[in-house]
């Protein structure tokens, strides 16, 4: 391995000569890149490869074309590309290629390695996004609809054909029959065909130029390809977000009116129950009847054309959550109101009614027992930035009456109550874990506001008891957290003896994290009689649970031993041997690439 990575350093040489002999770096920049190199080359030249250094070497490849370009313009100086970037360019095409090899069905790095060939080798591009989607043992590539949507952009954007980008589309659809974004830019890409060919006969019939020679067809300039389109696709693809997404491409083009009526219908007819039809019909209110007058009109006659739409919107939306009384319709009426009332104006008076169109709306949804969950947090902010703090206890009691066994409820109306510095935080407390005490887990944000909400009111012994009372009140995996927060309250409420203390009635009872002892052994460092014996004895600890599978650990072991006054050196060889028989799979690699760069002084 390390003869092969010194060919490949090599290799750079004549590059690096060139960019030192230019003037584009300087020899302390060279010899920077040399260092950086080798340690990304120890990454990827490992028995167990990882797909994080590929990306790594590749980003920092592409960093450093981007600096030499910026040198050459800087000093004006464009000889010597053929050397110089050629070169890197080839390596970042040849660590492509391995990583693509090793993770074939990463969609990102196929469309990385495109964006590279794009911005770096023009005329190269083409022919590897053309490659990938003719592989046909490799079904994955085969129907990954981007690499056909890029593909065919091209050939509409750039080569002006739009037969090439159809007949793209046309077998791409042959993969994925029913992949909705392959229709929505195929109809997309007739619209804008058809406008294309619009403008340039009326161009040739301003110039009263004989258009005998020209073959427009009447289909294609009416936009009669992508009306064929969207009817192949709605016959195949259910749903009402299909409609609405070719609906808004075709509202783009100013000679769609009649295919947009019959989307339109086609949206009222088949998905009448469905809350986004809804939503769509009372939001196309907001655009309908705008002022025309050519006369001046006044702020007052704006707010009240405004107030007029808004109300026609909320009159639609009356009518639907009447026709389809459903969480999701009551959702999306509350989302426009919330819209509307977080949208800015000057108006104070249209900012009122806005608000109490909002406030009104959340309550027939609570009264109707419709209003979901995730709406009552708003309604409650919503309350509480309008000074009305009765009325948000009073929500918030409701809210966890409707939902007593969801925490989040619970953790809404404490804060609610915390804010407000109501008298029954305690008691709410106590109520709420009588309600969740059958919850194994997801009491874990409870229990962090009430330690934190008792540091600032309570005794520092109420603190304590209720810190030992949520161990064993915790799922084990959410005491992990509980103990590194009860670790870090007792240093800063009780200093290094306390926090010591608290570590040894901690240090047994698992589960533990890693940040748990991190956190030990960072407070040890700290004191101005930082003892090594201390320090081993948090290593020691904390390898005994996470030795196999944090290699960072063993190192930082290691840099202890050598740098602290008080370290062993000669322990440093027992500590490398047990952490290569301890640790595990990539692991094993990773430890003896950084160990190898330490020992040269590289990290």
């Amino acid at each position: 391995m390390a003869e092969r990575i010194e060919q490949r350093l090599e290799d750079r040489i004549p590059e690096l000569e060139q960019l030192e002999r230019v003037g584009l770096f300087t020899p302390k920049e060279i010899r920077a890149v040399l260092k950086k190199a080798s340690a990304l080359e120890y990454k990827i030249q490992r028995r167990a490869l990882r797909k994080e250094d590929f990306v790594s070497y590749i980003q920092y490849e592409i960093n450093l074309l981007e600096l030499i370009k910026k040198r050459r313009a800087r000093i004006g100086y464009s000889f010597k590309k053929e050397e110089i970037e050629s070169s890197i360019v080839h390596r970042v095409h040849s660590l492509f290629k391995r990583a693509t090899g090793k993770w074939k069905e990463d969609v990102q790095l196929w469309l990385s390695h495109v964006a590279f060939c794009k911005q770096w080798v023009t005329s190269k591009w083409v022919l590897v996004t053309g490659h990938l989607l003719c592989i046909k043992t490799n079904s994955f590539i085969s129907s990954v609809a981007a690499l056909w949507i890029m593909a065919a952009k091209w050939e509409m954007e750039t080569r002006l054909s739009s037969e090439s980008a159809r007949h793209l589309f046309l077998r791409a659809l042959r993969f994925h029959p029913e992949c909705p974004k392959l229709y929505q830019e195929y109809f997309r890409m007739e619209l804008m065909n058809a406008e294309k060919q619009r403008k340039e006969k009326k161009e040739f019939e301003q110039a009263k130029m004989d258009l005998g020679e020209f073959n427009y067809s009447e289909e294609i300039l009416n936009g009669e390809l992508a009306r064929i389109i969207y009817r192949d696709a709605a016959q195949k693809i259910k749903g009402v977000e299909f409609h609405l997404a070719v609906l808004s491409i075709a509202k783009l083009f100013d000679f769609t009116q009649d295919l947009q009526k019959e989307i339109l219908e086609s949206l009222q007819t088949e998905y009448a129950d469905d809350p986004l039809t809804w939503d769509y019909m009372a939001r196309r209110e907001l655009g309908l009847g705008s002022l025309k007058s050519t006369e001046p009109t006044t702020k007052q006659m704006k707010v009240s054309e405004m107030t007029q739409r808004e109300e026609r919107c909320c009159a639609v939306f009356e009518e639907a959550v009447t026709a389809v009384p459903t969480e999701d319709m009551w959702k999306c009426y509350i989302t426009f109101c919330l819209e509307r009332c977080n949208r800015k104006t000057n108006s104070e008076e249209l900012k009122q009614k806005r608000l109490e169109r909002t406030l009104s709306v959340f309550s027939k949804a609570h009264e109707s027992s419709l209003l979901p969950e995730s709406l009552y947090k708003q309604w409650l902010q919503l309350l509480l930035e309008s000074n009305l703090s009765e009325k948000a206890t009073e929500v918030a009691e409701a809210a966890t009456k409707r939902f007593s066994l969801s925490a989040e409820m619970w953790q809404m109306r404490l804060q609610v109550l915390i804010q407000l510095k109501n008298d029954n935080v305690t008691q709410c407390f106590e109520e709420a874990f009588k309600h969740l005490k059958s919850k194994v887990c997801g009491t874990l944000p409870l229990w962090t506001l009430w330690v934190e909400w008792s540091e600032g009111t309570n005794s520092k012994q109420d603190t304590e008891a209720l810190y030992q009372r949520s161990l064993n009140a915790t799922a084990p995996a959410e005491s992990v957290t509980m103990k590194e927060k009860y670790l870090d309250w007792a240093y800063r409420n009780g200093g290094y003896k306390k926090v010591k203390r608290v570590f040894t009635s901690l240090h047994e009872n698992r589960p533990l994290s890693l940040d748990f002892f991190r956190k030990m052994i960072q407070i040890e460092k700290e004191q101005e009689s930082c003892k090594m014996l201390h320090l081993r004895e948090y290593y020691e600890r904390a390898l005994r649970e996470f030795g196999s599978t944090e290699s960072d650990l063993w190192l930082d072991y290691i840099k202890e031993e050598l740098s602290h006054p008080q370290g062993k050196p000669e322990n440093c060889g027992s500590i490398h041997w047990r952490a290569v028989k301890m640790l595990q799979g990539d692991q094993v690699e990773d430890f003896i690439s950084k160990y190898t760069l330490l020992q040269t002084g590289h990290l």
